[in-house]
C-alpha cells in the first residue's frame, strides 16, 4: 500500500487465469467505483487503485476491493479486435534472421509464426503506449538479448518470450525486432490517447515495403 492507494494482487506469476482475474476486478471498478476511487491502474498480476484521502482511506478502500474480489464474475470481456500491418522485410526486421537462427526455423517460418499467434493487450507500461501483448508462440519464445540496443526506431514490432510490443518512441530495447508497423499506437487524442485498451485483441497483416513507406507518408 501507498499513502494514497491499494494494491490488489491476484498471484505471483502471469498466468491467464490471474490476469483474467485482475481484469474482471478493473470492469467491476470502472462499472461501480468505490467510494473516494481516482484512478485504477491494471497490470499483469495486479491492479492498483489511487484514491482521494479526503474522502476514505486504506482500510475503507482494501474492504471495498475485497468484497469486490470476492463478486467476480469468471466471463472475460469481449476487447475490441484491432488488425496492426506490419513489414517484416530488411531493415525493419534487423533481428528477423537472428531469431530464425536461434528458434531453428527460416525467416519465414517465423513470420508466419508471428502472423499466426493470438494477441491480447495486458497492460500498458514502461513507456507511453507500450502495449504488452501476450500470446507470441511458443516456437518464438527467446529470453531477451544480454544487453539493450540503442535508436531502436517507433514502430518497431518486438518480441521477446510470451509478449510481443510495437514501440511507440525512438529508445533502447533488448527485445528481438522482427519487423515494423506503420500504425500509430499514440493517437494523439486527449480522450483516447492510446490505441488500445487493456484486455483488446491485436491481430498482425504482412504488408511489403511499399506499402509501408506509402503508409508512412499518409499519416
Amino acid at each position: 500500500m501507498a499513502e494514497r492507494a491499494v494494491l490488489a494482487e491476484f498471484g505471483e506469476a502471469a498466468t491467464e487465469a490471474v490476469h483474467q482475474a485482475v481484469l474482471a476486478l478493473d470492469r467491476a471498478l470502472r462499472d461501480r467505483p468505490v467510494e473516494g476511487q481516482l484512478e485504477v491502474v491494471p497490470g499483469m498480476v495486479n491492479l492498483l487503485v489511487v484514491f482521494d484521502p479526503l474522502v476514505t482511506d486504506h482500510g475503507a478502500v482494501a474492504d471495498a476491493l475485497r468484497a469486490r474480489m470476492s463478486a467476480l464474475s469468471g466471463s472475460r470481456g469481449a476487447g475490441r479486435l484491432h488488425e496492426i500491418a506490419v513489414c517484416y522485410e530488411g531493415a525493419f526486421g534487423r533481428d528477423l534472421q537472428a531469431v530464425a537462427e536461434r528458434t531453428g526455423q527460416d525467416a519465414e517460418a517465423v513470420i508466419a509464426a508471428h502472423l499466426a499467434g493470438e494477441y491480447r493487450v495486458y497492460m500498458y507500461g514502461f513507456a507511453p503506449g507500450y502495449a504488452y501483448l501476450s500470446g507470441v508462440p511458443e516456437a518464438l519464445h527467446l529470453p531477451r538479448k544480454p544487453a539493450p540496443v540503442r535508436g531502436v526506431p517507433a514502430g518497431s514490432v518486438i518480441i521477446a518470450g510470451a509478449q510481443c510490443l510495437v514501440t511507440t518512441l525512438t529508445m533502447p530495447t533488448g527485445w528481438w525486432v522482427i519487423g515494423r508497423s506503420p500504425d500509430r499506437i499514440l493517437t494523439g487524442e486527449g480522450a483516447r490517447p492510446f490505441l488500445f485498451d487493456v484486455d483488446d485483441r491485436v491481430r498482425f497483416r504482412r504488408i511489403g515495403e511499399a506499402e509501408f513507406r506509402s503508409r508512412e507518408a499518409g499519416a
